[in-house]
């Protein structure tokens, strides 16, 4: 190796092209020597074939060939693999090709006889600039992905198949239909598409059918011109106009009313909405997500929900599966949740027991991931310790392993400090955090109470030892 710089791609691949054989196998052989994965074409029609079929890393292409020289093939280059770093060789040295070269996009220029040094110089230099390029478009990726799934918390083999559908639809522009019990998550879901979507710099509008009053929703969802009714005082642009470029949610669209379903299909169709008191329709581009966690299938079936409409909204749908049905997943989103809200709330809890979070496991959770985040609130809230314990969630989820409001059970062989440390605990919880009363219930000193608790906070406060890594 000249310098070994190009062991950030130590299986790089590049592209010679060139229709001079001698040349084509002297730069063959150099970069062979040098470890990379070489390949090479005799005109520059081969070499644009080679880059249909297999994008290389770099291509290294004379710029004077027949039928199709270099500068054509590097025009082409950027279209089909923009990501290829390219550098331009010449017998025939002009400033003049060379500038055209580097404004068509080349990454570097060469003239020939080529000199060994100056031509792995020249490679490495852009395969660097190719890891970088490569490095920077996955950090996008990540970023976007982030930012669009972020709040969606889930390892399951269900929620993954749920997550990879939204990565499939997002880019595209179908109508989505998301399906699931209450309290599932269908919001988080029609938000990370619509944020991994080309729109996701564009407004996203979220309307729930259920919540407005029958004789509000058509204004809200369509607008209205001044005088249109009693109280129309202005003139007001509706969901639709608002989402406009974007993305217009409509969660509980089975709660729609037949006469709104066929003036939303109408606007689905042609792309049109037309306020109330105005005879003249808007064109509006907008994106629609649905939600709802009734059976549209047999509401259609019963005359309930258009069948027009349902086959309009349903172009793909997700189904959310319950809780009861991804309960792998209940551990990590008790831990999510207990860092959100012991942040929120400036609350010192860092973990849970292993019986509490037994009992979090074996729960039905009807209300789903909801009631998940509900639960864990009010534990973070209430918890008198940095650990969540059975007696701190509700009795209806704790059930018969409840420890009783005056019993504090302690294992056989925990070490006395720790025996010390949730007494004291345990006991400031039931006085409801009285230092006072607590120490009389004790029979020991307020100012051993307050030691107990300056030693939590130090050893809060000290920085944790770093955790192995593990795979997600």
């Amino acid at each position: 190796m000249a310098d070994g710089s190009h062991t950030t791609e130590a299986a790089a691949s590049i592209l010679v092209v060139d229709d001079e054989e001698p040349i084509r196998d002297s730069v063959r052989r150099i970069l062979l020597k040098e470890g990379f994965d070489v390949r090479v074409a005799e005109s520059g029609k081969r070499g644009l074939e080679e880059l249909r079929e297999n994008p290389p890393s770099l291509l290294l292409a004379d710029i004077h060939m027949a039928e199709m020289d270099g500068l054509e093939l590097l025009k082409s280059t950027k279209m089909i693999a923009p990501e290829t770093q390219v550098i331009m060789m010449t017998a025939y040295g002009t400033v003049e090709s060379a500038v055209q070269a580097m404004k068509d996009g080349a990454d570097d220029f060469l003239e020939k006889p080529l000199s060994r040094a100056a031509l792995l110089s020249a490679i490495n230099k852009a395969l660097e600039k190719h890891v970088l390029v490569s490095e920077n478009r996955l950090l996008r990726a990540e970023i976007a992905k982030h930012r669009g799934i972020s709040n969606v918390v889930g390892r399951s083999h269900a929620m993954r198949q749920v997550l990879d559908l939204v990565a499939q639809v997002a880019p595209t522009n179908a109508t989505v239909l998301i399906t699931g019990e209450t309290g599932t998550g269908k919001e988080v879901i029609a938000r990370a598409v619509h944020h991994l979507s080309p729109r996701t710099d564009r407004p996203f509008v979220s309307v729930n059918c259920a919540a407005l009053p029958e004789t509000l929703i058509e204004s809200e969802l369509f607008g209205y011109e001044k005088g249109a009714f009693t109280d129309a005082k202005g003139r007001r642009a509706g969901r639709f106009q608002q989402a406009h470029t974007g993305t217009l949610f409509l969660d509980e669209i089975g709660d729609m009313q037949p006469h709104l379903q066929v003036k939303l299909l109408r606007a689905l169709q042609e792309g049109m909405v037309e306020p109330l008191g105005s005879s003249r329709p808007q064109e509006v581009d907008v994106r629609i997500l649905t939600a709802t966690n009734r059976d549209l299938g047999a509401a259609v079936a019963t005359g309930a929900f258009r069948e027009d409409l349902f086959y309009r909204l349903n172009v793909v749908g997700i189904d959310l599966p319950p809780m009861r049905d991804r309960r792998e997943d209940i551990p990590i989103l008790v831990h999510h949740f207990i860092r959100r809200f012991a942040d929120r709330n400036e609350r010192r809890v860092q973990g849970i027991d292993a019986r509490a979070m037994r009992s979090l496991q074996n729960y039905e959770w009807p209300g789903n991931v909801r009631q998940i985040e509900n639960v864990i609130e009010r534990a973070v809230i209430l918890a008198p310790g940095d650990v969540i314990m059975l007696a701190d969630l509700p009795h209806d989820i704790a059930g018969e392993d409840a420890v009783p409001e005056d019993v504090l059970h302690i294992p056989i062989g925990l070490p006395f400090e720790e025996v010390k440390s949730r007494v004291i605990g345990e006991t400031l919880r039931r006085a409801n955090g009285n230092k006072e009363l607590a120490a009389k219930l004790l029979d020991i000193s307020s100012r051993t109470i307050y030691r107990w608790m300056r030693d939590r906070e130090e050893a809060a406060a000290a920085p944790a030892e770093p955790e192995a890594a593990t795979a997600p």
